[in-house]
């Protein structure tokens, strides 16, 4: 089932240009379902967690979690959604040079509760800002070329602290129907990523198909949150 999109790239100036011109349909303007569905687990009872958003764009999950005394580390490639986020949330933000990250900047709200890095996702790691105890990943692992998943995997379990929560939002459907983005990652291939090191536990899955992916030549689409967690050493 992966085979159809397995040679499938897009290049970071291509994710630019959809910033440039608008063209960003994957943005949602309220607090994702799945998130607030299922906080909770996430959080298991602990308070002022660090959120790791990867391809973070402009997010307003970001701000909910702020707001709720969480603090947020992002990473987006498009300086104009990093701005906009500040903006579009009447934020107050500095802009630096970011340290240990070369040619990116860090762009932080006057509290410092949340720091956006406008750099390739690849050039950070846990030596700019540490690992986390949580991370959010909607509309990043769907849409990082399918040929550099192993890369990405190891990524995210290097930004891992020993207590880290990882929520993922996945789809499933056809890929021969569809090319992506957002693309196909289904639940074996989530093991086979991060069941070596982690535990993997399916929240919820949901059917989300509409008329707009019908259109797009669809024949079903499900949403899946999944929960991946350590493995205690």
């Amino acid at each position: 089932m992966l085979e159809p999109q397995a040679n499938r790239v897009m290049t970071l100036a291509e994710w630019e240009e959809y910033w440039k011109k608008d063209d960003i349909g994957f943005h949602e303007d309220h607090v994702n379902n799945m998130l607030e569905n299922n906080i909770d687990k996430v959080l298991n009872g602990r308070k002022g967690v660090r959120f790791f958003f990867p391809l973070c764009g402009k997010a307003v999950d970001m701000k909910w979690l702020a707001d709720r005394g969480q603090s947020v580390v992002g990473v987006e490639i498009s300086e104009k959604a990093v701005r906009q986020f500040f903006e579009e949330n009447n934020m107050t933000y500095s802009e630096e040079a970011a340290a240990g990250v070369p040619g990116a900047k860090v762009f932080k709200n006057a509290e410092k509760s949340i720091s956006l890095y406008q750099c390739d996702l690849y050039n950070f790691s846990s030596s700019v800002e540490g690992q986390f105890g949580a991370i959010w990943d909607r509309g990043s692992l769907v849409a990082v070329n399918p040929q550099d998943r192993e890369k990405y995997a190891a990524l995210m379990v290097s930004l891992m602290a020993k207590d880290c929560r990882y929520l993922v939002d996945t789809l499933q459907y056809n890929p021969e129907k569809y090319e992506g983005p957002p693309f196909f990652v289904p639940d074996e291939q989530l093991h086979a990523l991060f069941g070596k090191s982690c535990n993997i536990e399916l929240l919820q899955s949901t059917d989300i198909m509409s008329d707009m992916w019908r259109d797009f030549g669809m024949d079903y689409l499900n949403e899946r949150v999944l929960l991946i967690t350590p493995k205690s050493s």
